[in-house]
């Protein structure tokens, strides 16, 4: 195998593996992170060690994933406020996935479903990850991670019984989300309390993720008056000239707030029944850098 024939396999393959990762750890520089030491394993890797690529380099992303999450395990544990995932850019260009394969990858890549993953053991996730996500089958799992198909089945059921559990049942259908999402801009903008609460849920949730390097929530805020009130303080603090563009993050439509040319915030509402039942703010700066919306 030539040098460029390694690396035109392994750039061909990049943006799968990138997507593993993603989901793994929930923030790009981190997936990023890890795809280059992959790529590094990869090209330094003996030629007879590799029958099937794809399959060797899923099993070395998967395994790094691992080894990083554990160790990440330690630093969220002391993050200042609620944790969000890094917001990434999802939108599917002309050779985009069918409808049935992009709303699955759609939705293991969204936020409700990413916090939720934060809640299995690192094994767990990776599960989770190739079997959900990527329908990897249960023997090709065992492989990547040195564990045999019974195991791997089990903890597969536990990972989905667990998110099951777990995950908000939100609506998924985008043009609701996009509708309710410029209404509330209206209404927000507009500093209109009574229009706004009549878009939030009664048990409306807000996370608002600062990581102590954006004024942001420390806390999870609760009850349509609170988010409401909450938000037109935020949209009354916002300063002139702040510009608002619409984007797809994370499988829906969100809004991307710039202040000067710099991304500032970015805002998504998790709907259903016609209402927006919870909203993420991503305020952290170290988070933001990778949204570009034109």
């Amino acid at each position: 195998m030539t040098a460029d024939t390694v690396t035109d396999l392994f750039e061909e393959h990049r943006p799968f593996l990138t997507g593993v990762a993603y989901r793994m750890l929930g923030r790009v520089a981190d997936a990023e992170d890890v795809v280059q030491e992959a790529w590094l394993r990869w090209s330094s890797a003996g030629r007879d060690e590799v029958r099937e690529p794809r399959a060797f380099l899923v099993r070395i992303t998967t395994r790094l994933s691992i080894d990083r999450l554990r160790h990440l395990r330690s630093r969220r544990e002391a993050y200042v406020g609620p944790w969000l995932p890094e917001p990434v850019i999802t939108e599917f260009g002309p050779a985009a996935p069918d409808s049935a394969e992009r709303a699955v990858l759609a939705d293991s890549v969204s936020v409700a479903v990413l916090v939720v993953l934060e809640t299995l053991s690192p094994l767990e996730r990776a599960v989770f990850v190739l079997r959900e996500a990527f329908g990897f089958p249960y023997a090709e799992i065992g492989a990547a991670l040195d564990r045999s198909e019974a195991a791997v089945r089990q903890l597969a059921g536990r990972a989905k019984h667990h998110v099951e559990e777990r995950k908000p049942r939100y609506e998924v259908d985008p043009a609701v989300r996009r509708e309710l999402t410029q209404r509330f801009l209206a209404a927000a903008s507009g500093g209109d309390l009574e229009q706004l609460l009549a878009l939030l849920a009664p048990d409306v949730r807000l996370v608002s993720d600062g990581g102590g390097k954006a004024k942001a929530a420390r806390r999870i805020i609760e009850t349509a008056d609170k988010v409401g009130r909450f938000l037109l303080a935020v949209g009354n603090g916002l300063p002139s000239g702040t510009e608002v563009r619409p984007a797809e993050l994370n499988g829906g439509p969100a809004l991307v707030f710039s202040v000067d040319g710099k991304v500032d915030t970015v805002f998504q509402a998790e709907v259903s029944d016609g209402v927006i039942r919870c909203v993420y703010l991503m305020r952290n700066p170290d988070k933001l850098a990778g949204v570009h919306v034109h």
